[in-house]
């Protein structure tokens, strides 16, 4: 029995993949998002494996659904899927979905430039300029973001001692800043990262807790932000994001630009109004700025945006036959 076929818009965020689906939605039940990404989760996963992972697509592989509002006031929902599963909350993934969706027609937005969308993690903001019916930009008004627990030490097999943070900005990071085990992301290769990453997660969920208080559904410190020097021009800061088994994000990382931001906000090295320009391990740039301060279930908290760009580069229709042996995707380990 055929299981689906999926057209897709493919695309790129800073240079990390966006995979639009754009048939194939599974009818999801709730009322929100977050109910919504708990039916896909349980019920759909499939869909999930069968479109992120080998052979349809690979360990960085990153996507999401666009469908009809939850909110009176949204113009559009959005449900996440990449190898690390269904997130709350994906930056790089709506620049992407957003410029896709506008450039093809799938999205109209009620208000010109400005987009109100429901993610699992909340609501969002948007706002793009498009010119000739190319997005030049997207921005991001993203969900609260907070620290979460700081200076936690952990020992690691083969690094020794660690320091970290972990920060939320969408989703829960375990932050490694530089410090007499680790040089910096400048003087360590993607292998290390890669390496050490899982190791890290591991511990980390082993000692602390991490679930969002107002969304007991989020939870688990799922990603891996590793700092360092910026070698571009105008960036504040560089980072490589851990996520999946075997993933390093190839854009900045827009939950993750968030959490960094959220970290140097409660340290005060961030104020309201300041922007911090991030940068990718390829050297990519979003530019993020602390649009307000607010509260979590009152724990102090920051509004961050995140401007960035996304290209599209092709079309694609994936059939996915469960008389294939590899229908639902495989990983090698």
């Amino acid at each position: 029995m055929r299981k689906g076929t999926f057209f897709c818009i493919d695309a790129h965020t800073c240079g990390n993949p966006v995979r639009l689906v754009t048939s194939g939605h599974p009818d999801l039940q709730g009322n929100t998002m977050s109910e919504k990404r708990q039916d896909f989760l349980n019920n759909h996963y499939w869909i999930l494996e069968s479109l992120m992972f080998e052979p349809r697509g690979h360990d960085m592989m990153s996507g999401s659904f666009l469908y009809p509002p939850c909110s009176d006031n949204a113009d559009a929902s959005i449900l996440f899927i990449e190898t690390s599963g269904c997130l709350p909350m994906c930056g790089h993934g709506t620049i992407g979905t957003v410029t896709a969706a506008l450039e093809s027609g799938l999205l109209q937005a009620k208000t010109p430039g400005q987009l109100i969308l429901d993610v699992p993690a909340g609501q969002i903001r948007v706002e793009y300029e498009q010119r000739d019916g190319k997005v030049l930009w997207v921005k991001i008004y993203n969900i609260a973001s907070y620290l979460a627990h700081q200076d936690i030490q952990i020992n690691v097999p083969g690094i020794g001692d660690l320091k970290v943070d972990i920060s939320y900005g969408g989703n829960y990071y375990i932050i490694v800043e530089p410090q007499e085990n680790y040089p910096g992301l400048e003087n360590w290769s993607a292998a290390q990262v890669l390496q050490f990453s899982p190791i890290i997660r591991d511990i980390i969920n082993d000692t602390v807790e991490c679930v969002h208080p107002e969304d007991p559904s989020v939870c688990g410190a799922s990603h891996l932000l590793w700092t360092g020097e910026p070698q571009q021009e105008g960036s504040n800061g560089a980072n490589a994001v851990f996520y999946g088994d075997k993933a390093i994000d190839r854009s900045p990382c827009g939950t993750g630009t968030s959490a960094r931001m959220a970290q140097l906000f409660s340290r005060g090295e961030l104020s309201v109004g300041e922007e911090f320009t991030h940068e990718s391990i390829i050297g990519s740039q979003f530019v993020g700025k602390v649009e307000a301060a607010t509260e979590i279930a009152g724990k102090p908290a920051m509004m961050p945006s995140i401007k960035g760009w996304a290209k599209v580069f092709g079309k694609n229709c994936i059939t996915v036959d469960d008389d294939d042996p590899y229908a639902f995707g495989f990983q090698v380990k």
